[in-house]
């Protein structure tokens, strides 16, 4: 199969690839995703076929607006709409209750669905023009690190899809928060663009899913992507390293092997001798880290390194999703000082 490269300009041919069942590579400001028609469950197959995705990782369905909420989902509370009304478009992912239309392939055979308005124009009138909802995990290999513009999605999928709409890098890097509104308190799936803090803002108490900061036992059902498996890897293993910066600089450099590679904030990129060095941001930067980490791992990839050790930043804001993808990177291998 041949990809075809579109442009934001390509938006009816990139309609068609979605309307006639196939797979089309979509710009978000999160992550570039792999979509297809969402309602069609031969094309969503597809999408697992295409990232060796495990079938029980539930999907987003993409929609254009608020007002689609209703063809899909059913018993919206009001703090739905009190979220689409601040967050979207954007990158927050609302589970709700599904309609019967929505394919058992799209859930994993969930009676809920998540739902996301994404803040990129051309995806959304991508969207509009096919008239029906785009299904779409991130678009890379089931297990690698997330692609954040086009060229990086090409590198596990050129040949594997219809085509790719190219609409430059992604603002975010991280992919959307989710957040499950079919359970009370509300609870915190995966950390992303819109931070814990805002949405305690809007909806009051949130409880955060043990998930966020632990693997899945073998047996458990994920509600959300990014829940179960080990996601966002390099082929070498990574160790995060917790604590101060000072500190983590400290014991990565008194720790890593001759052929270790090292991700690190920007201050401390001079600290690791002749090994190759991956600076995310500065320290308090956590929107540059999200921006900058996927790229960071991707970049390992390339280079012929044993192993990968990583500073990490703090809980609080956008860091939590840095770190979350951190963690999931590293299967949970953490060292904390």
């Amino acid at each position: 199969m041949e990809t075809k490269r579109l442009t934001k300009k390509d938006v009816v041919q990139a309609a068609e690839v979605i309307a006639s069942g196939g797979l089309l590579g979509i710009p978000t400001e999160t992550v570039y995703g792999l979509g297809a028609d969402g309602l069609n469950t031969e094309a969503v197959h597809a999408i697992f076929a295409a990232k060796g995705r495990p079938q029980d990782n539930p999907l987003i369905l993409h929609i254009p607006s608020a007002d689609w909420l209703e063809r899909y989902c059913e018993d919206i509370p009001a703090t739905a709409y009190a979220l689409t009304e601040r967050f979207w478009p954007g990158p927050l992912t609302i589970i709700l209750k599904r309609r019967p239309l929505v394919p058992d392939t799209v859930t994993a055979g969930l009676e809920t669905v998540g739902m996301r308005c994404p803040d990129c124009g051309v995806t959304r009138r991508v969207i509009e023009a096919a008239d029906t909802p785009i299904a779409a995990p991130s678009g890379n290999t089931s297990g690698r690190p997330s692609p954040t513009n086009a060229a990086a999605m090409l590198e596990d999928m050129d040949g594997k899809i219809d085509a790719i709409l190219d609409d430059g890098p992604c603002a975010v890097g991280v992919e959307s928060t989710i957040i499950d509104l079919t359970v009370s308190p509300p609870r915190l799936l995966r950390p992303g663009g819109v931070t814990l803090e805002e949405l305690r803002e809007v909806l009051g108490e949130v409880a955060v899913d043990a998930a966020v900061r632990r693997l899945m036992a073998p047996g458990e059902q994920p509600r959300a992507p990014g829940m179960k498996y080990r996601h966002y890897a390099p082929k070498a293993p990574v160790t995060v390293v917790k604590g101060a910066p000072e500190a983590t600089a400290a014991y990565i450099m008194e720790n890593k092997g001759p052929q270790s590679g090292v991700i690190c904030f920007d201050e401390y990129r001079g600290r690791f001798g002749s090994a190759p060095v991956e600076a995310i941001g500065p320290v308090v930067d956590h929107a540059q880290q999200a921006r900058r980490i996927f790229e960071a791992l991707r970049t390992f990839d390339r280079m012929d390194v044993t192993d990968i050790w990583t500073q990490s930043p703090t809980d609080e804001g956008l860091g939590l999703a840095v770190t979350n993808r951190l963690n999931k990177a590293a299967g949970f291998h953490i060292i904390e000082l």
